[in-house]
């Protein structure tokens, strides 16, 4: 692809002496080399401060992760800080993931914060994306960010940013933040400067104020009193859950954790996994054949900034199998109400959240429970916005969404893969103690509230043309919705930006009653349902496939899972994707 006349004025532009050396150098290269689409794709736009932060490959150019990039975004943050909060003190605190570059980073974005008059509390070390959330309310400061790029291969790095509330930043903020980034048209803007009388290290004091926190979410000690040599595995994927896992589960009680070794050592290059991604089973390998080996009881894997936890069980079969983040929501739902209930711990005025993309089983599991449940869009940034409107009216138990995140408790405002791993622990602790695997609950779960399953498939459209693809299929399918799938009529459709929810069959449209988001679904006349949705982080579109099957006995879960996968399978041939 040729470099168009655009792209050279921004390439030239980089080339000046208001970029270091090392910057310059890099594009010398590439345009001795004759890289231009790699130019290109540098260059052809300003990396997007979205409504979460940055996030994008690492490397000079405008649509790169780097200092410039992110110190503009830094500096519109400090500025709408400073119109936000007049005449206050302006706290910040700053976190970072185990990433390449990221300790620089941080340091980048608290000088940056610091030279416009912030106090800056940066932790001493990496630490979990959650802590970090905990951190800006725990020490009353007005936002936060975190410098990670979660689980995206290792080229990538990012930048998310939090309000007061210790959730991410949502309307108006966003997008006046946004406003305030796109208007710092040069790097002469950005106050590179630090003043480091301003910048305070934090470190174990909060770690323990966090860690109390997650200990009380605890609700069956007994059981994991009776059950502390649960023998478990856990792995960082090379990331920050090492600095809070291990301590996480010894402060609940378990004494049987086996770190994988291999994976322990915090690493931006992530040498054992091609991707350090909790849901793929890949990434997984090393924590599953160390638990063969133990024999063990559970495996737990934490992606780099450990707000997504995956685990694997072993099954009727005693084979080790992944639980996928639906499955894993559902059974941390089931046991909180549950073991709430049980405790005689519950409330009138206890609710649950989850995601219009996650199980229905959820919503079931509530409803059953006698718990409300609320459904938002993707993101834990609106689970926080539910919490937040019914503070001290209601009480929040816990909240998920499919792609591997939960929350339970409201101390941080995030998902948190921290709690997360300390409660499955002790969901597991508490089925053994009642002598039943966690994959034996999960079959029992599905037995009594109905048999849900789901799948994704993600399809990656890299580059300006694979973004455009993205909006064609969208636009295509709104346009032209199908009338059936695999065969059956769709009854309903939900088309989240608009925000209207149509009918087929009797044409009636009712409202979604949520902010408006590029996701369309589709309701099948058997209630599967299909979402389609463009990645907010990622050069992706998601599919989602959320089927039901009966399911009377536990002796008939094998082939009432078969029979829900096939009819998955036949929506996915219908629809075409690949």
């Amino acid at each position: 692809m040729a470099l168009t006349p655009e792209i050279h004025a921004k390439i030239n532009n980089w080339l000046t002496p208001s970029y270091d050396h090392q910057t310059q150098a890099e594009i010398r290269e590439l345009l001795a080399a004759n890289q231009d689409d790699f130019l290109s794709d540098a260059f052809y736009r300003n990396l997007e401060f979205g409504t979460g932060g940055l996030r994008g490959i690492m490397g000079a150019g405008s649509n790169r992760m780097n200092r410039y990039t992110l110190g503009m975004a830094a500096q519109g943050l400090s500025n709408y800080l400073v119109q936000s909060f007049p005449g206050q003190e302006i706290k910040v605190a700053v976190a970072h993931d185990s990433r390449n570059n990221s300790r620089l980073f941080a340091e980048l974005v608290a000088g940056i914060f610091s030279a416009n008059g912030i106090t800056v509390y940066l932790f001493e070390a990496l630490r979990p994306t959650p802590e970090l959330s905990f951190a800006i309310r725990h020490l009353g400061c007005q936002s936060g960010c975190v410098v990670t790029a979660s689980h995206n291969p290792k080229e990538y790095n990012g930048f998310k940013v939090y309000w007061n509330d210790g959730a991410q930043v949502v309307a108006p903020h966003d997008k006046n933040i946004i406003r305030e980034v796109e208007a710092i048209q040069s790097v002469a803007d950005v106050r590179f400067e630090a003043n480091n009388s301003r910048i305070h290290l934090i470190g174990e004091e909060l770690d323990a104020a966090y860690l109390a926190q997650v200990k009380a979410l605890s609700i069956n000690p007994a059981a994991i009193q009776r059950q502390h040599d649960l023998k478990i595995v856990y792995t960082p994927l090379h990331g920050t859950g090492i600095t809070m896992v291990p301590k996480a589960l010894a402060q609940l009680g378990f004494t049987n954790v086996h770190i994988v070794e291999a994976q322990a050592t915090p690493d931006g290059n992530f040498p054992t996994v091609q991707s350090p991604n909790p849901e793929e089973k890949v990434a997984m390998q090393m924590a599953l054949d160390q638990a063969k080996a133990l024999d063990a009881d559970l495996v737990l894997a934490t992606d780099p900034d450990s707000d997504r936890v995956g685990i694997a069980v072993k099954n009727n079969h005693g084979e080790w199998v992944l639980v996928n983040g639906n499955q894993t929501a559902a059974l941390l739902t089931h046991y909180l109400l549950s073991a709430r209930s049980q405790a005689g711990k519950t409330t009138d005025q206890d609710f649950i959240v989850y995601t219009i993309v996650t199980s229905d089983v959820l919503g079931d599991i509530a409803r059953h429970q006698g718990v409300k449940a609320y459904q938002t869009l993707t993101g834990f940034k609106y689970i926080a916005g539910i919490i937040r409107d019914l503070e001290g009216q209601q009480n929040y138990i816990g909240g998920g969404e499919e792609s591997y995140g939960y929350m339970i408790g409201d101390f941080v405002r995030d998902k948190d893969a921290i709690s997360a791993c300390a409660l499955l622990a002790e969901m597991a602790a508490a089925a053994k103690d009642q002598g039943r695997t966690l994959y034996q609950e999960m079959v029992q779960m599905y037995c009594t509230y109905g048999f849900y399953k789901e799948h994704l498939i993600s399809l990656t459209k890299k580059g300006q043309r694979g973004a455009e693809e993205i909006q064609e299929m969208m636009a295509e399918l709104r346009a032209n919705p199908p009338r059936t799938i695999a065969g059956l009529p769709v009854v309903e459709l939900r088309d989240y930006h608009t925000g209207r929810i149509r009918d087929l069959r009797t044409n009636l449209e009712t409202e979604t009653g949520l902010e408006s988001s590029n996701v369309l679904q589709f309701i099948l006349e058997d209630g599967s349902k299909i979402s389609a949705r463009p990645s907010g982080t990622e050069p992706k579109i998601k599919f989602y496939f959320s089927v039901r099957q009966p399911l009377k006995s536990a002796v008939d879960f094998d082939l009432a899972n078969k029979l829900a996968g096939e009819k998955i399978q036949r929506i996915i041939d219908d629809m075409q994707l690949k």
